[in-house]
């Protein structure tokens, strides 16, 4: 039986950028978090639990998220929400997204050619 991997090495910093967006979107809790990245990407992007909480902690640690106790569906869960700083990390790492994606996508569409000048090397 083939392995699946859904997380392979070209993804990384991709399961931040997306916590981070949704968690832009409105405050979760990371099972809540995980499934969101599913729906949210048509099912083609699943990131586990033991990918996220790990994220989720360093993110907290580092004051980019603020996570609070809450009563949701009558369980206690841990709620997450984006700090200002958060905010600002957020921003950077969709600008750096969209920079390699857009580059990615020239390389994946044939390339610029440059055009050589007669007698440049």
């Amino acid at each position: 039986m083939a392995n699946r991997r859904t997380n392979p090495d070209f993804l990384n910093g991709v399961p931040e950028l997306l916590i981070l967006q949704l968690l832009e979107q409105r405050p979760m809790y990371g099972y809540e978090l995980v499934q969101a990245i599913v729906r949210s990407t048509g099912e083609r992007l699943e990131f586990g639990e033991g990918c996220i909480y790990p994220l989720l902690h360093r993110l907290e640690s580092e004051g980019t998220l603020t996570a609070r106790r809450q009563q949701v569906g009558g369980r206690e869960r841990v709620v997450y929400r984006v700090t200002r700083k958060g905010k600002g990390k957020l921003a950077e790492a969709a600008a750096r997204w969209r920079h390699v994606a857009a580059a990615v996508t020239m390389v994946l569409q044939g390339g610029i050619h440059e055009q050589r000048q007669p007698g440049i090397a």
